[in-house]
């Protein structure tokens, strides 16, 4: 979500059209890209906004679900603050996209100029308030990747590392580490108010816009700022997701051999089970973080060619920059859709919870208590034989 306003961040003349000849690409396709700008700037306002409600619902039944007691593991706690961030990040751009897309101002050469004062506050504290919800997120999905691939290849160490605790301490220091990295955004952004001519009345107005402090003593904070966002906020995680993603891919196939070892031996159905159980929830952790760099990857390539083509900003990630938001929008909405369809405990708790037209309160309680005693038995058996695959994760909830 942060693709519009890095495109604004970057840029002290800020412009529908580079006025200049492309550098990088050609003059075709740039243009071919400032149409296509142009014509999805007047439906991104709406259909961010539909993605967002909706989103904000999914979200929403998300920290529900996994905020009850019988569903709190250390790989749960993650995806309830993961859902936490999502949901904010969603709140506070419909509160930006309607504004500014929806009932935007006529005449002026861009979104990010307004005539009131209030609304050009409010747009600075979108553009940071967005970097730190995304900051979060690409962590927390890092984290809950992490955790997975401890229980995958440290199993017999998971219960030590990956406990709710250390969970809680993680989430903290990454809630609080993404603030302090964006401290110089946050200084970096002003507005100023300057001379514009109406692109309806061709009358000249002086309307704020956005500017960065990039001059005197400023200059070393915006170097900063402009460092801090292209490695700590792209180009590693991006790294680290690759990675993770290619361990845990792995895993998966580790696990799968496993189960069709198990089965092919004739075990009891309990020991079949776990190791279903165990498979299942890879899968869907793998779903997300496989999800989360389809929409991380394209931003941090660019931003990696960015940093020895400058003008490539311009050229290409400027004109992209709606429509990587809405993907990101997307992205931060369908993990609900992952858990229904991945997850039995999710659905069963998420229909005991929200659809008590179809349940009595009587097959509400007696589900919950039959729940607890199936996790009460898991654990004990876990612990007679030292299996530890699935204890804390998200694998309960399957």
């Amino acid at each position: 979500m942060m693709s519009q306003m890095e495109s604004l961040k970057n840029s002290t003349n800020i412009t529908l059209l580079y006025t200049s000849t492309p550098k990088y690409i050609d003059v075709a396709t740039y243009t071919r890209l400032q149409e296509l700008k142009s014509s999805y700037a007047n439906i991104h306002g709406y259909l961010s906004t539909a993605v967002c409600l909706v989103g904000i619902l999914a979200n929403i039944a998300n920290i529900v679900v996994l905020n009850k007691k019988h569903m709190r593991t250390s790989t749960n706690i993650i995806l309830l603050w993961l859902a936490v961030a999502d949901l904010c990040a969603m709140v506070e751009y419909v509160t930006f996209a309607i504004p500014f897309y929806v009932f935007k101002e006529e005449g002026m050469p861009s979104i990010f100029h307004n005539r009131t004062y209030g609304w050009m506050f409010y747009l600075l504290f979108h553009a940071n308030f967005s970097l730190s919800m995304h900051s979060i997120s690409i962590w927390l999905t890092i984290m809950l990747a992490t955790f997975r691939f401890i229980y995958i290849f440290l199993f017999t160490r998971a219960n030590k590392y990956c406990s709710i605790r250390h969970a809680k301490i993680v989430i903290l220091i990454i809630y609080i580490g993404a603030v302090v990295l964006c401290i110089p955004n946050y200084i970096s952004n002003y507005w100023v108010r300057v001379n514009i001519t109406n692109t309806v009345s061709g009358e000249n107005e002086t309307v704020y816009t956005f500017e960065e402090r990039n001059y005197g003593p400023y200059l070393y904070i915006f170097d900063m700022n402009y460092w801090i966002q292209s490695i700590l906020i792209k180009l590693v995680p991006c790294v680290l997701l690759t990675i993770l993603t290619i361990m845990l891919i792995l895993g998966l196939r580790k696990a799968y051999k496993n189960h069709q070892q198990i089965q092919s031996q004739g075990l009891r159905n309990n020991d079949v089970e776990k190791h279903h159980e165990h498979y299942r929830t890879t899968s869907m952790l793998l779903a997300v973080v496989i999800l989360f760099l389809i929409v991380e990857l394209p931003h941090g390539i660019m931003t990696l060619l960015m940093i020895f083509m400058g003008e490539l900003h311009s050229e290409l990630y400027d004109p992209l920059g709606d429509i990587l938001d809405i993907v990101a929008l997307m992205n931060s909405g369908v993990n609900f859709v992952l858990y229904c369809s991945m997850s039995k405990q999710f659905r069963d708790t998420f229909i005991a919870t929200f659809c008590k037209c179809f349940t009595s309160n009587e097959d509400r309680e007696k589900w919950i208590n039959m729940s607890l005693i199936t996790q009460r038995n898991r654990a004990s058996s876990r612990k007679m034989s030292n299996i530890t695959h699935a204890n804390g994760s998200l694998g309960q909830m399957v």
